[in-house]
């Protein structure tokens, strides 16, 4: 006799028996309390997170939409509409806009130089005209962008616009200048100071933007040997605006505005200055003598931004010098 089945599996089992072999008896898929088979509670869970996952970008959307249309707000930067919901007033296309310095630089003070004033140092490292004359008493120090557009304007709205959100990707654009540090600094703990404020300023301001900037840094680095210490420098005399000095008298009016009251907190350490903006140079430079005088073994200078002195065009100039030599380095090869 012969035993049709209508699945595949009932065939296999009706060509066991033409075997011989035994048939085990059919197993219903196990149902829990309320009658489901796994499969389909599973199948049910999934549809499930898909509607959840739906409806809350739904939701997002909507909210989105609604915030633009009940809070109508600007990019601080270049005044375009915002649709994101955001605490920083500023949007994207600004943010991606910043972008790091590039070109050559002095491998101490960080300032563009070109190839025709540069010299290298016994270790071949580039060194400006300035850098030449003067011995710095800090060992190096680096910035992420130029002192201008869309990164001049977000430094502004977190030191004169007191919108503290803005620390955020200043801080991030810290942290990349941090990393090109890296290298030369100590394995084991650095002590990051961050340029103070006149306590009258600080409590004009409500905060010290470059401790804030400091401390967004430190949480976007996977480095554990940084410890914040705001405390250890202190500026213990109001100077005036550095606005419109020349370089001496920013100097002069620097001197003497900065003190370590506590000498043992820095003795034998190395030390990561932060501030926000490197104009001159005269404020890291007195904080850095001030501190290895009090006993730091090296100190460091990151800042989110620099005033380059040398500006575009100079820069493209020798870019096209440059071009001109090699084609004719080219040239002379070929003859």
């Amino acid at each position: 006799m012969e035993a049709v089945f209508s699945s595949s599996e009932d065939r296999i089992r009706a060509s066991q028996v033409a075997a011989g072999s035994p048939i085990a008896p059919h197993q219903p898929p196990a149902c829990d309390a309320e009658g489901l088979s796994k499969e389909v509670k599973l199948t049910r869970q999934s549809r499930t997170a898909d509607f959840f996952g739906a409806g809350r970008a739904w939701f997002r959307i909507a909210a989105e939409s609604l915030f633009a249309t009940l809070f109508p707000a600007h990019c601080r930067l270049c005044s375009r509409p915002l649709v994101d919901i955001s605490r920083l007033p500023v949007c994207s296309d600004c943010l991606t806009l910043i972008r790091p310095i590039r070109g050559r630089v002095c491998s101490i003070c960080g300032e563009r130089v070109f190839a025709a004033y540069a010299t290298s140092d016994a270790r071949g490292a580039r060194v400006c005209p300035v850098c030449r004359r003067a011995k710095r008493p800090f060992a190096r120090a680096v910035a992420y962008g130029s002192y201008e557009g869309e990164l001049r304007e977000l430094v502004h709205l977190l030191k004169y616009g007191c919108v503290r959100p803005a620390a955020n990707p200043l801080g991030q654009s810290l942290a990349l200048a941090i990393g090109l540090l890296l290298p030369g600094l100590a394995e084991k703990s650095v002590i990051v100071v961050p340029v103070p404020l006149y306590k009258g300023k600080q409590r004009q301001r409500g905060f010290n933007q470059a401790e804030l900037i400091a401390r967004a840094a430190l949480k976007a680095l996977p480095e554990t040997r940084f410890e914040l210490a705001s405390g250890v420098l202190r500026r213990v005399r109001e100077t005036e605006s550095q606005i419109g000095l020349t370089g001496h008298e920013r100097r002069a009016n620097l001197r003497g505005a900065f003190a370590v009251p506590r000498t043992g907190e820095v003795t034998g350490r190395e030390v990561l200055l932060v501030d926000d903006v490197y104009t001159t140079g005269a404020t890291v430079t007195e904080c850095a003598g001030v501190l290895r005088r009090a006993g730091a073994s090296q100190v460091w200078v990151a800042t989110v931004a620099r005033t380059l002195k040398l500006n575009t065009l100079q820069l493209q100039n020798e870019r096209d010098a440059e071009d001109v030599e090699f084609g004719a380095a080219t040239l002379r090869a070929a003859s």
